[in-house]
């Protein structure tokens, strides 16, 4: 059973030069101590030799895996610039942000303090993801309205949905493929408007099906 104050430290230098690696061992002894001062329970720590610059760190992956896996709250680093620099500090702070993880920072003596303008832009972001959500929902409602409208019968391909006779699921509902093409409908409306209805399909394998389709019937 997780504890409620579970944490992991995540260390990291720019390098891996030799000469760091002694930064990086008293980054984890500082922020362990650090942590027990703040009555944490460390389940583990994450290091990194690797440019702050870059998100492909591999102890910074598998620090995000851990905090998913095991209901992680909090991550301690030295400072915020351990995290990463420019656009990718950014960008993990609002990942962070997002699995609702407090970042404690041992030069701040807590919870991480950032400047007005990092917390306008984790703002921005949380907001712009929030319409990217909502747009691309509207898109799907809109295409499965527009099948249906178009003649589109999702009860004929899925079980337990208006069907009595229980028909399993298809692959891909070819006939209905075709049915929207013929009616106006783009390859990725009609991805869409599939993947609404449950069928995990892309626009690239929607179009490629149509187009076998097409050149079956050449044949």
């Amino acid at each position: 059973m997780a504890n409620s104050n579970s944490a992991v430290l995540y260390c990291r230098v720019s390098t891996d030069k030799e000469a760091q690696e002694t930064s990086l061992i008293r980054q984890e002894e500082e922020l362990r101590k650090f942590a027990q001062e703040q009555k944490y329970f460390v389940r583990d720590v994450f290091l990194d030799q690797h440019s702050g610059y870059s998100v492909e760190r591999e102890g910074l992956l598998d620090m995000l895996d851990f905090i998913k896996m095991n209901s992680i709250t909090t991550v301690f680093i030295q400072d915020e610039t351990r995290l990463g620099r420019g656009n990718s500090r950014m960008a993990i702070l609002h990942m962070l942000k997002k699995l609702d993880i407090e970042v404690i920072s041992l030069n701040d003596g807590g919870s991480i303090r950032l400047n007005e303008m990092d917390t306008m832009m984790l703002e921005i972001l949380a907001l712009v993801e929030e319409y990217q959500r909502k747009l691309h929902n509207a898109k799907i409602r809109r295409g499965m309205r527009r099948a249906v409208e178009h003649g589109f019968k999702p009860e004929k391909n899925l079980k337990d949905q208006g069907n009595p006779e229980g028909r399993e699921r298809k692959e891909i509902p070819m006939d209905e493929i075709v049915k929207l093409r013929n009616n106006g409908l783009t390859y990725a409306e009609i991805a869409s408007t599939l993947r609404g209805f449950g069928f995990p399909v892309s626009k690239a394998t929607v179009h490629r099906r149509y187009m076998e389709y097409k050149e079956r019937l050449g044949g």
